[in-house]
């Protein structure tokens, strides 16, 4: 080029390095009316823009006139670097024939830097069509040259690149090899954007490697750099979607699938793009639920992609496809057929999916009764089982659990399962944010249910109670992780609790808050996003539930457990006591479910004067819960207290209300192994009370002032020194606590359902931050013992916050509750706590001590003891 072209040509690194600069650069040099090599790398970089953040169709546009440009300037080196990028862009609109022959046309021009330049190109091209052994072949062919050039920009882009082939054919090894050097690489250079790239990619490669928290962290730490530099995130996005299906948050990723495509679209974008949106979006509905959507996106997906001339995607599109119809009970011999093919087809690519596809073949057979057929599929798809990332290792152990049911070997079913929920049960440690915990497990609920299934099959009670604990609550098994000592997580925590309360204030004085909830809901994404990141806090103590140990604790208490199963919407009563296990026969529990919906309705209408006609309808209403729920069980119930393990949907049943249980010493707890962990939980040595009393209650919290008298070592919180950080300090290592506060649960996020106090919300992320929680906590508002039912059979909420970190017991309620009915019930329970009784006993006792009327009755039925102590 002539003079000052070295100006012109720095235009295009910085399209990767500060794209929005460069863009403007390149527009106002156009205004100059430049000569025609220095017009076409203008409109070239214009195009570039375009294409990665804007409109293809102008991106098109540019860089056809940035060829012709070239072309007439007589300039071979910068014409094949113009048709490499059309060739990229026409690739990214659909038109794979063209854009391949505009490559093919690049590299027979210019120097041997400028090919090796569109070779990577080319290969990155191929990357994108799924053709990924070309896509290898060009980017080695490169690399030697780029190297020969100490080309540093295009060595560090090559490399980035052939990392994202191997890991796309599962090559995690040498994928992170690759992105390291390049990372290396990046830091020489001031490419802001292509260094915001290789964060994005080694978030993917993390993981690929099973690391879920660090891939979160570098998601958002890309998304950061993106936002600075003014780039959109389409492509971040879809990988972020990934990691979010695979944390069990479905729903999300469909959200932010679906939201990314109408931006896209609102902006003209790539129409590769908007095919694995589509595709991503697929993936998303089908474990969010959404059938129908999974079925709708995948088809538009298959059709752009086969009209994209790109067969590594339409395989995975019509998996997806084949999947959701299966879901939605299409099954037919074709259906085997096809998902054969596609693991066939799956693995000549390389693809890690292809395990999955065979898995679908396999499960189409059984359900079509070819057992010959369904075995050749199962057989593949469980070679999957000894490597590779936990989501596939357990795809691996469902095939081989499905082989040994169709072999009619329980044995061999139960191995399975049992190293299925192992990979499992690893892959959790890893992962600090209790919802993760919880939700991951829902990956483990097909062999959960096939365990059961076997252990039913077998007619052994004990062996059937060992299956059913040993997927639930497993949440609460791993030890406590608690949030990482992040100064921006207790800013963002103190900066909600502000928020909340000035919001709070407003709404009670008519004046407008849209302003306030919207940075409101913005501090809940951060503390959200802040931590699902923590990493776990390492393995389990790895004892899984002996029912002979459990046994034995009972008969030393002189207890009986109630741990109810539930398979194919039938629950099985298992009675733990009297040095055996028992099963019985219950109801379905869709039926239960209901009832107990009803049930709230009218503990709700029973919390304010003028419900006592409802008081009958309430009782019946618990002796048809006692009949579903119980059985015949409930007639061999013994004299001494008893514990319930109910299955997370019934976690709102007031279970003092059966019939058979009302005058009995009943404690709730989420396993029987959760249980006995917090009856062996020592109390602390300080003998330490704790009351408070937040602001807002209909009583003022009356019960508080006389419990004063009740205790020696007692500190009293109220008023304004009712604050979120006195409160934490008072509460670590207490003995025992009572908070008087009102209480929110939030269905929608129920890790901020929070305690009312006098400078805002104490969520549960709050009580997270305890060292020790309190060894007995009572919590005497409405709502306090909601929890909200995630992945398979989990909860989330106060209470399952709590139990991990050192409570060994809670009393609260799971409905609204009369303020002014509460307090003779709580001054009766700590009574009976005063008296050495444990929570249960005292809230049996004190249920008792309770006027006759329906709004007392109805406030005891609704306060609930949870745990041992």
């Amino acid at each position: 080029m002539t003079a000052g072209s070295g100006t012109v040509l720095e235009l295009l690194p910085m399209v990767f390095a500060t794209p929005s600069v460069a863009l403007r650069r390149a527009e106002r040099l156009l205004e100059s009316g430049p000569p025609p090599e220095h017009a076409s790398v203008a409109h070239q970089v214009i195009g570039i823009w375009q294409r990665d953040f804007g409109d293809l169709g102008l991106a098109l546009r540019h860089l056809r006139r940035a060829r012709d440009l070239a072309a007439r300037a007589g300039s071979p080196d910068r014409e094949a670097d113009v048709l490499a990028t059309l060739g990229v862009a026409l690739v990214h609109a659909g038109r794979t024939r063209e854009g391949l022959a505009a490559f093919e046309r690049g590299v027979g021009r210019g120097s041997a830097h400028t090919r090796a330049r569109v070779l990577y190109r080319r290969a990155y091209s191929f990357w994108v069509l799924g053709r990924h052994r070309e896509a290898l072949d060009d980017v080695r062919r490169a690399i030697p040259v780029l190297r020969q050039a100490r080309d540093v920009i295009w060595v560090a882009r090559s490399l980035t690149l052939r990392a994202a082939v191997h890991l796309a054919v599962g090559a995690v090894d040498r994928a992170e090899a690759d992105f390291a050097a390049a990372e290396q690489l990046w830091g020489t250079t001031g490419q802001d954007h292509d260094k915001a790239d290789v964060v994005e990619w080694r978030a993917l490669t993390a993981f690929r490697a099973g690391d879920i928290p660090a891939a979160l962290r570098l998601f958002d730490e890309a998304a950061e750099r993106y936002t600075a530099l003014g780039t959109p995130t389409f492509m971040l996005s879809i990988r972020r979607c990934e990691v979010l299906r695979a944390a069990g948050l479905a729903a999300e990723a469909l959200a932010e699938a679906d939201a990314a495509i109408a931006a896209l679209d609102g902006v003209g974008g790539q129409r590769t793009r908007k095919a694995e949106l589509l595709l991503t979006a697929a993936q998303a509905a089908g474990p969010a639920g959404d059938p129908d959507t999974a079925v709708d996106r995948a088809a538009a997906a298959v059709r752009l992609f086969a009209r994209q001339r790109r067969p590594w995607w339409e395989a995975h599109a019509r998996l997806v496809l084949a999947e959701a119809r299966f879901a939605a009970g299409a099954r037919n011999g074709r259906m085997v057929a096809d998902a054969a093919a596609l693991a066939g087809r799956l693995a000549s690519f390389g693809s890690p999916s292809a395990p999955q596809a065979a898995l679908l073949a396999g499960r189409i057979a059984l359900a079509l009764d070819r057992p010959a057929e369904a075995e050749l599929h199962l057989a593949r798809a469980a070679r999957a089982r000894r490597s590779g990332a936990p989501q596939a290792r357990v795809t691996g152990w469902v095939a081989q659990a499905l082989r040994a049911r169709a072999a009619g070997s329980r044995r061999g079913v139960l191995q399975a399962c049992r190293r299925g929920l192992d990979v499992l049960d690893e892959h959790r440690t890893t992962l600090g944010a209790p919802e993760l915990r919880a939700r991951v497990s829902e990956q483990g609920a097909e062999l959960a249910a096939l365990a059961q299934e076997a252990a039913l099959a077998s007619g052994g009670a004990r062996r059937l109670l060992e299956w059913s604990e040993r997927w639930r609550a497993a949440a609460l098994a791993a030890p406590a992780a608690r949030p990482p000592e992040d100064p921006g997580l207790l800013a963002d925590l103190t900066s909600f609790r502000e928020i909340a309360s000035r919001a709070e204030e407003a709404r009670r004085d008519g004046r407008p808050v849209p302003a306030l909830e919207r940075e409101q809901r913005r501090l809940e994404r951060e503390i959200r996003a802040r931590t699902l990141r923590a990493r776990g806090g390492g393995a389990g103590d790895g004892r899984r539930l002996d029912p002979a140990a459990l046994v034995e604790r009972l008969e030393r208490d002189g207890g009986q457990l109630v741990e109810l199963v539930v398979l194919d919407d039938r629950v099985r009563v298992l009675l733990c006591g009297g040095g055996r296990v028992r099963r019985f026969a219950g109801g379905r529990l869709s039926r239960a479910v209901a009832e107990a919906e009803l049930v709230q309705a009218g503990l709700r209408r029973l919390a304010h004067p003028g419900g006592a006609a409802r008081l009958p309808l309430l009782e019946a209403a618990g002796r048809r819960l006692e009949e579903l729920l119980l059985g015949e069980a409930a007639a061999e119930l013994g004299p001494g207290p008893v514990v319930v393990v109910p299955p997370g949907r019934l976690h709102r049943v007031p279970w003092a209300l059966l019939p058979s249980l009302r005058e009995r010493v009943v404690s709730v707890s989420p396993s029987a192994g959760t249980w006995l962990r917090a009856r062996e939980t020592a109390p602390p040595p300080t003998g330490r009370h704790v009351l408070v009393r937040g602001p807002g209650l209909a009583t003022g919290g009356a019960e508080v002032p006389e419990l004063t008298d009740l205790y020696g070592r007692l500190t009293l919180l109220e008023g304004d020194g009712a604050r979120a950080g006195a409160v934490l300090r008072a509460l670590d290592g207490a003995s025992l606590s009572h908070i008087a506060a009102h209480g929110v649960f939030r269905a929608d996020n129920p890790l901020f359902s929070s305690l009312r106090l006098a400078d805002g919300p104490l969520t549960v992320h709050d009580f997270e931050r305890l060292e020790r929680s309190p060894y007995r906590l009572i919590l005497s508002s409405c709502d306090t013992a909601r929890l909200a039912p995630v992945g398979a059979d989990e909860l989330l909420g106060l209470v399952t916050a709590l139990l991990p970190l050192g409570t060994a017991g809670v009393v609260a309620s799971s409905a609204p509750v009369n303020d002014a009915a509460v307090v003779p019930l709580m001054l009766a329970l700590h009574k009976g706590l005063a008296c050495g009784l444990s929570l249960a006993e005292a809230l049996r006792d004190a249920r008792a001590a309770l006027p006759g009327d329906a709004v007392h009755q109805a406030t005891g039925w609704a306060f609930t003891a949870f745990g041992a102590a």
